[in-house]
């Protein structure tokens, strides 16, 4: 009988419903420290999350503006305002965008040559090119409908500003017997228009790398009203006009 006693005193006893909700933390109660630093590791690998300091790099880099963009809120605006007299912030003439075309007439031919213009074109701009398609079809130029002949590129904001400081102080001076541009060449709504024959100009293109030479045409919209307002404010970022 003894024996059985202490078999029955080894068992583990049953824990009542009371018991059970004590062990159990309250809801208001949190993890330990330690377990829920363990889940923010395991949460940042998972995530793939950057060191601080690379996201402060990344930053800094946004948030510079371009230098031309500068020269203009801070002389370009004011000399403006004070030579045609106006009234209201707003009147003063800006640019808007500036698109970028190159017709690859060879592509009807080889449309490798188009991707090829347009991969160039994505070089010189930072900015992915769109393929330009005819909208009808010439028997006589073997050219059907929605053939790409070309590609194109819209920029504004950053890269419009960035693009044009590198077109007038590194691409114009190398072109071939450059002897400045067309001082009219102008649409009567402050939109300029030029021609580029050559785009290994511009510093982004290898020249032992390419392998044919295309041209492109250049129009930098502005807000202007007159060809006069369009023509003062690209003077003032040093448009080369010819004299």
């Amino acid at each position: 009988m003894a024996d059985k006693e202490d078999k029955k005193a080894k068992k583990p006893g049953k824990v009542g419903p009371e018991a059970e909700q004590a062990a159990k933390p309250a809801k208001g109660d949190k993890a330990p420290k330690a377990a829920q630093a363990g889940k923010g590791e395991k949460g940042a690998k998972a995530g793939g999350e950057k060191p601080a300091g690379e996201k402060v790099a990344r930053a800094s880099e946004r948030s510079v503006p371009a230098r031309l963009k500068v020269e203009f809120d801070q002389k370009i605006r004011a000399n403006l305002t004070e030579k045609f007299g106006y009234k209201n912030r707003m009147q003063v003439p800006e640019l808007d965008k500036i698109v970028i075309n190159m017709g690859i007439g060879e592509g009807v031919a080889d449309r490798k040559k188009v991707d090829a213009a347009a991969s160039d074109l994505a070089l010189i701009s930072g900015q992915k090119a769109v393929v330009t398609k005819a909208r009808k079809s010439i028997a006589t130029y073997k050219l059907r409908d929605g053939q790409a002949i070309g590609c194109k590129v819209t920029l504004r904001k950053a890269r419009m500003y960035e693009f044009l400081d590198r077109l007038i102080n590194i691409a114009l001076p190398r072109v071939r017997d450059f002897r400045g541009l067309n001082p009219k060449s102008f649409d009567g709504r402050g939109n300029y228009s030029l021609g580029i024959r050559e785009h290994i100009v511009f510093p982004e293109i290898d020249y032992d790398k390419t392998s044919e030479v295309w041209g492109m045409d250049i129009t930098v919209c502005t807000t202007a009203r007159t060809d006069d307002e369009a023509r003062a404010l690209l003077t003032a970022f040093n448009f080369p006009f010819r004299q």
